[in-house]
């Protein structure tokens, strides 16, 4: 065991340094001169000049990339060209909104989506089964965009329940806390409480199908036991599997909303800075997001090794 974990850890160093390789190239990928595009279209050579130094472009690739990964292994991430500040500041200043929505949204589509579709498979092929199908499909087909303003609509303007946009530290209060997460919430976590649901609803399919759930049966458990004892236990990898990818995403996937409710998050930090050209900040935050991406999928595979499930009743 202690072996394959060993093993795991080891084979995310190579995948982390491919990661480190392409964000160091984005600056270099650009059409043209970074400096002059960083610069932009008014500026003047010296500035041109000011900036290839700043970012040492004036110093061969092979120098500057190490010059770039001693300062990533130290924790510097650079300075924002537009801003001035470290990266690692705006990175830090940003995080707590991103986790916040994160965590809630999945907290929302798990709880909710889990029991609904264990009963689904449960009552399989008959209308409970059918109304949550029908449920999936439209989680699925609507955009994020879309949701997003019909709740803003509905539950901020129409019925003045909850706020139609922003923010609230958790320092400030729990209640105005939740109650600016509740929709930007809601929105991301149709989405994802119909993948997860979806998931668990053939998972759980597989599952009831086999030779030691009908042993059980015939054991004269009940109903609920086997469900939640056998079924749902032995099920639940693929689902721990769509939950761990979904938190993953969502680190990184949350631009739309974050926009949509004013959410100064991770999200709205990456477009700002595509919109000011300002590419520490960018690599910055493809490299933070792509190594919680790693650490996740690095945990998602732990669970699932010390995870046994057992087909033997007792």
């Amino acid at each position: 065991m202690f072996g394959y974990i060993f093993q795991r850890i080891l084979a995310t160093i190579p995948v982390m340094a491919v990661v480190a390789i392409f964000v160091f190239s984005l600056l270099h990928l650009t059409p043209g001169d970074p400096a002059a595009v960083i610069a932009g279209d008014y500026a003047s050579p010296e500035d041109i000049i000011r900036i290839r130094h700043k970012l040492g472009l004036d110093k061969p690739i092979h120098v500057q990339f190490g010059i770039w990964i001693g300062h990533v292994l130290r924790g510097d991430l650079g300075t924002s060209i537009f801003s001035g500040l470290p990266v690692t500041t705006l990175i830090g200043q940003r995080l707590e909104p991103t986790l916040s929505l994160t965590i809630f949204t999945m907290l929302i589509a798990a709880v909710t989506a889990i029991p609904m579709w264990v009963l689904a498979a449960w009552k399989s092929r008959t209308w409970i089964d059918r109304i949550v199908m029908m449920f999936a499909v439209l989680g699925f087909s609507m955009p994020v965009f879309w949701l997003g303003f019909l709740l803003m609509y509905s539950f901020a303007i129409r019925l003045s329940l909850l706020p139609v946009q922003g923010y609230v530290n958790l320092s400030k209060g729990l209640l105005p806390f939740l109650r600016h997460l509740i929709l930007p919430s809601l929105t991301l976590g149709l989405v994802y409480m119909a993948l997860i649901a979806r998931m668990t609803r053939a998972s759980m399919l597989e599952v009831l199908q086999e030779d030691y759930i009908r042993t059980a049966h015939a054991k004269g458990l009940k109903p609920n036991a086997v469900l939640i004892r056998h079924a749902l236990k032995n099920a639940s990898l693929p689902v721990v599997t769509i939950i761990g990818v979904g938190f993953a995403l969502l680190i990184g996937g949350v631009v739309v909303t974050e926009s949509v409710f004013a959410i100064p998050g991770l999200g709205r930090l990456t477009v700002d800075a595509i919109l000011h050209r300002d590419y520490p900040v960018i690599q910055g935050v493809i490299l933070i997001v792509s190594a919680a991406y790693v650490l996740i999928n690095l945990l998602v595979d732990l669970i699932q090794s010390l995870h046994s499930p057992s087909n033997t009743l007792v």
